[in-house]
């Protein structure tokens, strides 16, 4: 998180060093230096909503860049006083409470599996399904029937007539004729 926004604050930086400078080359020109600074003051303003520190439960950073919870009640307020003392007075409940209010997911509950695995094959058989039944509507629909040339009858007449033309005799079709017998060699 922080190598994101520090990568954002220096290619904004530079941005508006390019603006600045930019209205410093136009200052002899009047009146559009304002509209170009206005600009400029923008495009900051805009760069620190995005450089505040945000929160991510990752397995990668263990420690956010700031809480999870950043408005506090008053219980969570005395809470907090009381984590300044010796742990050793505190509870279970009250140490997993001030876990609450730093982290929002354990380690375990982030390394449980989750069903999203589910939602992705559905998906995919969905797809899958639908793009089937468009190409069994286009067989029956769209395509023109097949040619008679893939009919078995016709395939076994131009088998017949490429034997009796004796064709590649060599080493091709009719070199595993055997023409003596009438059958494949």
């Amino acid at each position: 998180m922080l190598r994101l926004t520090a990568g954002r604050l220096l290619l904004s930086g530079r941005t508006v060093a390019a603006l600045s400078a930019n209205s410093a080359r136009m200052a002899s020109h009047g009146d559009g230096v304002s509209s170009l600074h206005t600009f400029s003051i923008t495009a900051v303003s805009e760069q620190n909503m995005m450089s505040l520190p945000m929160y991510c439960d990752r397995l990668d950073i263990p420690l956010p860049d700031k809480p999870y919870q950043d408005v506090l009640s008053a219980a969570d307020k005395s809470l907090k006083q009381k984590e300044k003392g010796p742990w050793n007075n505190l509870s279970k409940e009250e140490k997993i409470a001030l876990y609450r209010i730093m982290f929002k997911e354990t380690y375990a509950e982030m390394k449980r599996p989750s069903s999203e695995w589910k939602t992705v094959f559905g998906g995919i058989f969905f797809f899958v399904g639908l793009t089937g039944l468009v190409v069994f509507w286009q067989r029956i629909y769209v395509y023109p029937p097949s040619p008679r040339t893939f009919e078995e009858e016709w395939q076994a007449k131009q088998v017949k007539r490429m034997l009796d033309m004796q064709v590649n005799p060599v080493e091709g079709f009719s070199a595993k004729w055997d023409y003596e017998k009438g059958q494949w060699k």
